[in-house]
């Protein structure tokens, strides 16, 4: 089953920021169960991939409530490759798990979209015109 929550941002957020469909906005990851099938997106802030995690890579993503814990299986990883290493925007598709206190997403899809954040820039262009001289 594919966990989606009705109530996915507070009225805060811009009505015209360009978020990435059926995502679950970080700060909501404590309401799907255990195992629930979800989907994140954020920027990348790190990758990680210990020596001793037998070729398992840890990445942290960065939306615009918090970040989540994503866990690439090497498997997984060998199949998405390109997507873990050079993108600076992902979506990850996978599972929760929960283990002392720490959510993660056991990712199951890892998708590049970093071309979204050309998006970003063409809704800031009119104000950064008209900061310059």
């Amino acid at each position: 089953m594919f966990y989606v929550c009705s109530e996915m941002e507070p009225v805060t957020r811009p009505p015209d920021w360009p978020r990435p469909p059926t995502c679950l906005p970080h700060h909501l990851l404590h309401l799907p169960p255990e195992g629930a099938r979800i989907t994140v997106a954020g920027l990348v802030l790190v990758r990680q991939r210990p020596g001793t995690a037998k070729g398992v890579i840890f990445i942290t993503l960065e939306d615009e409530f918090g970040v989540c814990n994503v866990v690439v299986w090497q498997k997984l990883f060998q199949k998405y490759r390109r997507a873990v290493i050079s993108g600076r925007l992902l979506r990850v598709t996978g599972r929760i798990q929960r283990e002392s206190g720490v959510t993660h997403v056991v990712a199951e899809h890892v998708e590049d979209i970093s071309a979204m954040l050309d998006d970003l820039v063409a809704l800031h262009e009119p104000t950064r015109a008209g900061d310059q001289p």
